[in-house]
């Protein structure tokens, strides 16, 4: 985007009931606003690494026939990872980038750029990525982990005095975002890892209350039979989720080619499989 464009887009401001407020300072740092200036800024990567690595004589792209140091690139806002064949290309690759950054007044952030193999793994967007015995494997990182466990931690201690209704619907969209977020992944041992955890923390909140009764009469006060699963953690109006209660569904990527604004029969085929998949449903 023209430097012109970007600053009076950045300084452009607001109107809300028919009056304007004016931004003087940009946009804050995890602001809606800041991934899609970063999504601006950051567009041509792609093609100064097709230009460098899987371009033909005369300058057009053929990515799958030209890539033969195997040069992927995937991109989230300002956060993107590259792969390739070898070190050597790996570096190359870094300073291609920092040449395509230097212009436009950013550069690498010296913290979280590194070269690695991928049977050392690496993490991205909460999830790490690593191959095991030549597969490759995508399992919640450890971070995203001690994130989620933090919180229902934050929220358990809190809650001391709360009734157990109370604690159960402060920790359900926690415990249900999460997983959901993270159901595409190689995540079923980590799941029920994490449920036995938030199992003992809820143990202790609730022998807290009771400290003069004993350890099965207070999982009999708290934990119940719901359907067909012992040890609920549950009321008579509603239940814990847990992890592993959420189904594993491996996503399905959409075709590239497609848009949709304009395909959009595909994409409510596509939103429909994905549903059914969810559902474990034959269509």
């Amino acid at each position: 985007m023209n430097k012109k464009v970007l600053k009076e887009f950045l300084k452009a401001g607001f109107v809300e009931d028919f009056e304007l407020f004016p931004t003087e300072k940009g946009t804050p740092q995890g602001g809606p606003l800041s991934p899609i200036i970063a999504n601006i800024t950051l567009n041509g990567i792609e093609k100064a690494l097709g230009e460098k690595f899987y371009s033909r004589k005369n300058g057009t792209i053929d990515k799958p026939n030209k890539n033969r140091h195997k040069v992927n690139y995937v991109r989230f806002a300002d956060d993107f990872v590259v792969t390739t064949d070898s070190e050597e290309i790996a570096y190359e690759i870094i300073n291609l980038i920092e040449e395509f950054l230097e212009p436009r007044g950013l550069k690498l952030s010296t913290e979280k750029t590194y070269v690695t193999h991928i049977s050392d793994g690496f993490t991205f967007l909460g999830w790490t990525f690593r191959k095991f015995k030549g597969k490759l494997l995508i399992k919640p990182s450890k971070e995203s982990q001690k994130s989620v466990i933090t919180k229902i931690r934050d929220v358990i201690q809190r809650g001391k005095a709360w009734d157990q209704d109370r604690l159960i619907r402060m920790l359900n969209p926690i415990i249900k975002g999460w997983a959901q977020y993270h159901n595409h992944a190689v995540s079923s041992k980590v799941f029920s890892k994490l449920d036995h955890i938030v199992f003992n923390m809820l143990l202790t909140w609730a022998k807290r209350r009771h400290s003069n009764k004993g350890v099965w009469w207070t999982i009999r006060r708290y934990w119940h039979i719901v359907g067909t699963r012992k040890y609920v953690f549950s009321t008579e109006n509603q239940k814990l989720e847990m992890f592993s209660d959420v189904k594993i569904v491996r996503h399905r990527l959409a075709k590239l080619d497609k848009n949709p604004f304009i395909d959009k029969d595909y994409f409510e085929k596509w939103k429909v499989r994905k549903y059914y998949r969810k559902k474990n449903i034959t269509y």
